[in-house]
């Protein structure tokens, strides 16, 4: 095993100061986390001086890599200039019409600060929009920790109710029951059980909210044919507002996002983490007579000191001019197809109840041979046989993370020896933890 004891004495004073030793709640995991001292391209490196090939890029939105020269010096140069105004900044003008050049859906865009802030925004607005109260969201899509989405995020399936009509169930204590019971449940990939549902309450919905692909605690699900048309044409249907919330799926995977992709024009977009390499900034754009209820123009409070702060955009303008030449893009697919494809290929060589799912620059290995269609579908893989494999794969010097239905990310720092080492790595591991349950005659 790697030594850390550096990060277990930090843990140990962390624990004093913060509640779980932790800023963020899955930052943890057993039996304590690592502290990161340094990250440079597709490495990380903790206090104890371990280098690791990160897959986990700050839960995605290292896109570049860490530290990109050109983010750094634009961000530089702007520190400079200032940190923050607190007024208006010609840089903020520069950043929007970039984003309104590429993404389909921004007639206008507005800033905030993070992926939450984004959909907290859009909901509101659709609210406003449409004079109507509920909302309907996938089962398993993480859209945030605000009251209005904290639903059904990750639910036990003890809890769940019917795979045909999941229950709403609130992600944590403290949520008030009335917005809970305006959040709507629905299974991803159904469109017969959404018309039904949308039927039966079309009079009530204001928006219904998706990531046209579902990364957040379903790992990757991809839509199937026909399926995001269907939500443009039943919610255009019952003058309800789409929401693509792209805060993963964007910059990530194009430039456009998904939506470009797929060729489906939501009414209004959340962007967030691949916007800036790694600096907060987040954003909501959309249709010019939806965005236009923001105040100043309309009645629904939009504000935030550190909105369109000029070292944020600097560091989005900087990346969204890396990520123009389409040479990003290539690679990022590139390098996911052929981590994706060998892991099966070792997979299938080992005889395992294993599959690598993902798109473009997302991968995840998952201890199920089920077709994962939707989120009930993802919870089959087994997680704690991820775990297993998560610690082996640390001891390797490769960092996901311990997750087993959240994600692995790819960025243009990575090579293909780094896919060569750890496809190496993971057939290893995975051969020997296949021999232990033959052993233990867990599986013959």
């Amino acid at each position: 095993m790697k030594k850390l004891d550096k990060s277990k004495q930090l843990f140990e004073e962390a624990r004093k100061l913060t509640p779980g030793g932790v800023h963020s709640s899955l930052r943890f995991f057993d039996p304590y986390p690592i502290f990161i001292s340094k990250a440079k391209g597709a490495k990380i490196y903790d206090v104890d001086g371990n280098e690791y090939i990160d897959y986990h890029l700050a839960f995605g939105p290292v896109v570049l890599g860490h530290a990109h020269p050109s983010v750094v010096a634009a961000v530089k140069d702007q520190l400079n200039n200032g940190i923050i105004f607190g007024l208006c900044s010609e840089l903020e003008i520069e950043v929007a019409k970039k984003i309104k050049k590429h993404v389909p859906s921004a007639q206008m865009v507005r800033f905030c600060n993070s992926g939450t802030e984004a959909t907290y925004h859009a909901v509101r607005v659709a609210r406003a929009y449409t004079k109507r109260d509920k909302i309907v969201k996938f089962e398993g899509a993480y859209h945030g920790w605000h009251d209005y989405v904290a639903v059904s995020t990750s639910p036990s399936l003890k809890d769940a109710g019917s795979r045909e009509l999941p229950t709403s169930v609130p992600d944590t204590e403290g949520l008030s029951k009335e917005l809970v019971k305006n959040t709507i449940v629905v299974p991803f990939n159904d469109p017969e059980v959404l018309e039904a549902t949308i039927k039966k309450h079309r009079r009530d919905i204001a928006a219904l909210i998706t990531e046209p692909i579902l990364h957040g605690n379903s790992t990757c699900i991809l839509p199937e044919k026909g399926f995001l048309g269907f939500l443009k044409e039943i919610t255009t249907r019952y003058d309800i507002v789409l929401i693509f919330d792209e805060v993963v799926t964007g910059f990530r995977h194009s430039l456009g996002g998904a939506q470009k992709l797929f060729n489906v024009t939501p009414d209004l977009t959340t962007f967030g983490k691949g916007m800036a390499n790694g600096f907060p900034v987040a954003a909501v754009c959309g249709k010019k007579d939806i965005m236009e209820r923001f105040r100043p123009t309309g009645k629904v409070d939009y504000g935030g000191t550190f909105n369109g702060n000029p070292v944020s955009m600097a560091a989005t303008f900087a990346t969204i001019k890396e990520l123009e030449n389409g040479g990003v893009y290539h690679k990022l697919f590139h390098l996911g197809e052929n981590i994706r494809n060998q892991l099966n290929e070792v997979i299938s060589e080992l005889k395992l109840r294993a599959q690598a799912v993902g798109f473009g620059s997302i991968f995840q290995l998952l201890f199920t041979e089920r077709k994962i269609r939707n989120y009930r579908d993802a919870l089959t893989s087994n997680a704690e046989e991820f775990k297993k494999f998560h610690r082996e794969m640390m001891r390797k010097g490769i960092f996901i993370l311990p997750h087993a239905n959240k994600r692995c990310h790819l960025c243009a720092a990575h090579i293909d020896e780094d896919i060569k080492y750890t496809v190496e790595s993971a057939r290893e591991i995975l051969g020997n933890m296949g021999r232990n349950r033959t052993k233990c005659g867990v599986e013959k």
